[in-house]
């Protein structure tokens, strides 16, 4: 009880919500880190499952290659990325974090964008070419937005893992809440470390209940009430 008291006591502490290294810019400056890094892996990684998910060609060989590439863990990437000259504290650190976790945030959004274009059902695709659709109107009208519900199911996975990893980034020197948790472990201060651990906690649960709204928003309105099928489902979470 006496530790609970002193996490409610910092958070009721008004120097620590106002100035350079208060919580209100801290959050700023990590949710504009991770809204730079979903927003770059949502036009590269979902760009590229788009056009591989749209042509059917070589999209198991970059899946499984992003995939891979997750084993590379973020903190070593970061670290690597550090120590470059031309990288190291470029706009305070931000380069260098947002470099990392752009390698982190494109797997999930690649892979689940190329499943959501390749599970369009082929009678669907016949229906839309007997129409007299070209590739382009399908992909606009037809696969696209089919794919919606995939797609943000990446999105919102890429963007709760790049909140949470995003606190590394106060090793480059980025202030973020990241800075909270790296100084209380590293002053052994438990209650600021666990604190800026509770902030980036409820970042994460509001990046995951407005993505959850936006993909709601953003799914056609007769694929709302639609179940998934386990099989679809199982697929995406072994992604």
């Amino acid at each position: 009880m006496h530790f609970l008291a002193q996490v409610f006591g910092w958070f009721t502490t008004s120097a620590n919500w106002s100035g350079t290294q208060g919580v209100p810019v801290l959050f700023w400056h990590q949710l504009e880190l991770s809204v730079a890094v979903v927003l770059t892996a949502l036009l590269s990684g979902g760009g590229l499952g788009v056009f591989l998910g749209h042509t059917g060609k070589g999209g198991l060989i970059a899946v499984n290659a992003a995939n891979a590439f997750r084993a590379v863990p973020t903190l070593a990437l970061l670290t690597l990325l550090a120590i470059q000259p031309a990288i190291s504290l470029k706009w305070g650190g931000f380069l260098a974090a947002w470099l990392a976790l752009t390698a982190l945030a494109i797997p999930p959004i690649l892979t689940n964008t190329y499943v959501g274009m390749r599970e369009v059902d082929a009678d669907v695709r016949d229906a839309a070419k007997a129409m007299g659709l070209t590739g382009a109107q399908m992909l606009r009208r037809v696969e696209a937005p089919l794919a919606i519900p995939f797609v943000m199911a990446g999105v919102r996975t890429a963007s709760i893992e790049v909140v949470a990893t995003s606190t590394l980034a106060a090793y480059v020197s980025y202030t973020d809440l990241g800075t909270y948790v790296i100084a209380g472990l590293n002053t052994n201060d438990s209650v600021v470390a666990f604190s800026g651990a509770l902030l980036v906690a409820a970042m994460a649960g509001l990046v995951a209940v407005a993505l959850g709204v936006a993909t709601r928003l953003l799914t056609p309105l007769p694929m709302r009430a639609q179940p998934r099928s386990r099989p679809l489902t199982a697929r995406i979470h072994a992604a």
